[in-house]
C-alpha cells in the first residue's frame, strides 16, 4: 500500500464539481449581493514575487492589457443587470502597467463608483503621466478613489525576500507621495509573517505612525492581512453541512459579492470569472457577460476552503 506521507496534498479532493471525494454535497454560493466588480489589468508586472498567486512577472502576458472600451461594456451592463455595484476594483499584475489605467479609473468614478486600485506604488505608479492622472482623478473624485499598496510586511527584510531587494523603501517612498498629495491609502499586508494578527497590527501600526500614514491598522478594510495561498497545504472540502457546523452564511464568502473580468491572451473577448483568486483555472470561467455570471458557484478549489470559508476554522466537530 503506498505511503499516505508520500501523497500529494488534498489528493483525490476537489475533483467533482458537485461532489466531495467522500459523496458529500460540495457547498455552493450564489450571487446574493453584488457589490464589487473586478478588472484584472493585465498580468505583466515591473517585479516578480516569490509567492504571486498569479505569477506576476515583466514577462507574463496570460492575462493582457484589458481596454477603457471594455470596461465601459461591463460598466454599462451593471446598470443593465441592476446590479447592486458601488465598487469598481482594479488588480493585476501591476495596475500602472496598463497605459489606460487612468482613463478607465475615470470612467468608472464618472459614473459615481467608487475605485480600488490594487498596486506596489513603485516605478510604473510613480511614473510623471500616471502622477498627473492621479491628481486630476483625486481633484475631481476626492475619497472615491483609493489606492491598496502591497507592503507585504512592517519590516524592509522579509518585504524584500518576497519582492526584491530594495522594493520595501521604493514602496514606501510611493505611499509618501500619495501621502503629500492627499490621495486615500490602504495597505494589504501577508498575514503568514508574524505569530499572530494583533501583534503584526500593533507592528505595522508603528510604521504607519512613523511615516504619517493615515491608516488606521486596527481596521480590516485599511490593512487587509491575507493568509498564503498555497494550492499543496491540506485542507479540507466545504459541504452544505459546514455551514452550519461553522457558523458561517454562504452569502458571507467572497463570490456571493464580486465578480472578476479578464482578457486571456488570443481571445477575441474578455470573460468574467467567480473570483479574483483563481484566474487560471477554467471551471471558475462563467461567461462573457454578466448576466452568465450570475449563476452559483461550486466551492471546488483549496483556496474556496483555507481562503474564503475557513480562515483558520475546521469542518470537524
Amino acid at each position: 500500500m503506498k505511503d499516505l506521507a508520500t501523497q500529494p496534498a488534498n489528493a483525490g479532493k476537489f475533483q467533482d464539481r458537485f461532489v466531495t471525494a467522500d459523496g458529500q454535497s460540495r457547498a455552493s454560493v450564489s450571487l446574493s449581493k453584488p457589490e464589487t466588480l473586478w478588472f484584472n489589468t493585465g498580468t505583466q508586472c515591473n517585479i516578480e514575487c516569490e509567492n504571486c498567486y498569479i505569477l506576476s512577472s515583466p514577462t507574463n502576458d496570460a492575462l493582457v492589457y484589458i481596454t477603457t472600451d471594455e470596461v465601459n461594456a461591463y460598466l454599462d451592463q451593471i446598470s443593465e443587470r441592476g446590479w447592486p455595484i458601488h465598487e469598481i476594483g482594479f488588480t493585476g499584475g501591476e495596475p500602472f502597467m496598463n497605459p489606460q489605467m487612468i482613463d478607465m479609473a475615470r470612467a468608472a468614478l464618472s459614473l459615481g463608483f467608487e475605485v480600488l486600485i490594487l498596486t506596489n506604488a513603485m516605478r510604473p505608479m510613480m511614473r510623471k503621466s500616471v502622477r498627473e492622472g492621479l491628481l486630476d482623478l483625486q481633484s475631481e473624485f476626492g475619497a472615491r478613489l483609493t489606492l491598496r499598496v502591497s507592503l507585504d510586511h512592517h519590516g524592509s527584510d522579509l518585504h524584500d525576500a518576497e519582492r526584491g531587494a530594495g522594493s520595501f523603501a521604493k514602496a514606501i517612498t510611493g505611499m509618501e507621495w500619495l501621502r503629500d498629495c492627499g490621495i486615500r491609502t490602504t495597505v494589504a499586508g501577508r498575514a503568514q509573517f508574524d505569530v499572530g494578527e494583533v501583534d503584526s497590527r500593533a507592528r505595522f501600526a508603528a510604521l504607519f505612525e512613523k511615516n504619517g500614514f493615515a491608516i488606521n491598522a486596527q481596521d480590516p478594510a485599511e490593512l487587509v492581512l491575507f493568509p498564503e495561498m498555497d494550492e499543496e497545504i491540506e485542507v479540507p472540502e466545504i459541504t452544505t453541512s459546514c455551514w452550519g457546523i461553522l457558523g458561517k452564511r454562504p452569502q458571507d464568502i467572497m463570490c456571493a459579492s464580486s465578480r472578476m473580468v479578464v482578457r486571456r491572451k488570443g481571445a477575441d473577448h474578455p470573460v468574467v470569472l467567480a473570483c479574483t483568486l483563481l484566474p487560471y483555472s477554467p471551471e471558475f470561467e462563467l461567461g462573457q457577460t454578466l448576466a452568465e455570471a450570475e449563476r452559483d458557484v461550486q466551492l471546488n478549489h483549496p483556496h474556496c476552503a483555507k481562503f474564503c470559508v475557513l480562515g483558520g476554522a475546521s469542518c470537524s466537530t
